[in-house]
């Protein structure tokens, strides 16, 4: 079954809920996400050359000042409780502890769960874009046209 390109509306299939987060916003936190995921531990924490003579390696590690990590945490921040909500949601549900049916009862429990640590919940999860990633496909969206437009 072919995957449905990024849509704003509900998608058709067995009742599968409205999201209040735009898949959109959602895509670029998997892609921003994903990029985080691919961080390395810092190996040298002060090297003391330039980046460019060592082909900015660094650019690859985790540091604490880190400008994905900073954006990441600030966009999550500034969604509505109910994106947040809904953030949270599809990470659970790409984990493959739910089902896209059971999405009004997992929304309703990540409601409960919620608190004012939603962006250091999500990025201490790892492999959080592909479990959003998974989320939103389950529900009938797709990345793909946004990928490519981001090209």
């Amino acid at each position: 079954m072919r995957k449905k390109s990024v849509r704003t509306e509900s998608p058709a299939d067995d009742g599968a809920q409205v999201l209040t987060i735009s898949p959109e916003k959602v895509c670029f936190i998997i892609f921003k996400a994903k990029e985080y995921d691919a961080k390395d531990e810092v190996t040298e924490i002060d090297p003391g050359s330039n980046p460019s003579d060592d082909k900015d390696v660094s650019v690859l590690e985790d540091h604490e000042d880190d400008p994905v990590v900073e954006e990441l945490t600030s966009l999550i921040n500034s969604l509505s409780e109910d994106e947040q909500i809904d953030l949270v949601t599809l990470a659970w549900l790409g984990r493959d502890d739910y089902s896209a049916s059971d999405w009004p009862a997992v929304r309703e429990e990540a409601a409960r769960a919620r608190n004012q640590r939603t962006a250091e919940y999500l990025l201490g999860m790892p492999l959080v874009g592909d479990f959003l990633e998974e989320g939103l496909s389950m529900l009938g969206y797709s990345c793909e046209e946004f990928e490519i437009e981001r090209l």
